[in-house]
């Protein structure tokens, strides 16, 4: 078994202070929580970035302070999104991938977002597979769905996406796949031979969810962009708290934790 890869997501693009009032949102903050969550045992620091007033920004300049921050800090690997927040559109959603980021996401489909659509045609899909290809950015493939993994099927069939695949399986979204046992159970048997797959459980799914992706093999996000609670009703202190548990849980079932290089090398980075 792999050593365990732990993914921090950081902020999202739909948390604000009002919900957790340790909220990252500016580049030194994120920054600053993205060196903090390394010190846990996170190897990738997934990120949204966002604007002066807090609000979710795809800007490229952004990022790139964002990027250039916590490098200076830490070698962690710098996952930006691209999914973004609901209203970006395609290309303001690309703009972190020019940047020739080791990794960033791409959603492998449309579904419903709370009362909004996360709108991933394949004409986006195809796109933003292009130009990181061009630009050697190893996709994470961000399935919400069950159906999304044939579509990210699809995306290889066509020579669009290289192999070894990584999927995240993003469980729990009002309106999309629910967090079940079941549910991540045929998700990892449906995934192409030799894919690595990371779990990331949407609020109070996110502890069960970890422990089944320790189990089961495979690699685990927590981090407040899933969930801002360390108990019920008890608010986290920090992302990195919630590293720390996943990474004290990982050593109690003999589960060695992945340094960033140890996680490149297990993701063919």
């Amino acid at each position: 078994m792999d050593k365990l890869i732990i993914t921090a997501a950081l902020t999202g693009a739909e948390v604000t202070r009002k919900n957790q009032p340790n909220l990252p949102l500016t580049p030194d903050e994120i920054a600053e929580a993205a060196y903090q969550c390394y010190l846990a045992g996170a190897s990738i620091v997934h990120i949204h970035a966002r604007d002066k007033e807090g609000n979710p920004t795809q800007s490229y300049d952004v990022y790139k302070e964002i990027k250039e921050k916590i490098e200076s800090k830490c070698n962690i690997i710098f996952q930006p999104s691209t999914g973004g927040a609901v209203w970006h559109g395609p290309d303001e959603r690309l703009q972190p991938v020019e940047l020739k980021p080791e990794m960033a996401t791409l959603s492998a489909g449309t579904c419903n977002f709370g009362p909004d659509v996360f709108m991933n045609s394949q004409e986006y899909m195809e796109k933003f597979a292009i130009r990181m290809k061009e630009l050697g950015v190893k996709p994470e493939i961000e399935v919400f769905e069950r159906g999304m993994i044939e579509n990210a099927k699809g995306l290889v069939k066509k020579g669009l996406v290289g192999t070894p695949l990584h999927f995240d399986f993003v469980l729990g979204v009002p309106g999309a796949c629910p967090a079940t046992a079941e549910d991540l159970m045929y998700m990892v048997k449906s995934i192409p031979e030799g894919s690595t797959w990371t779990v990331a459980g949407i609020g109070r799914h996110e502890l069960p969810l970890a422990t089944m992706g320790i189990l089961l093999g495979g690699h685990v996000r927590v981090g407040f962009e899933d969930n801002v609670y360390y108990g019920r009703g008890q608010l986290a202190e920090s992302n990195a708290q919630l590293v720390e548990r996943v990474v004290r849980i990982a050593k109690e079932l003999g589960r060695e934790i992945a340094t960033p290089d140890e996680a490149r090398e297990i993701l063919k980075i």
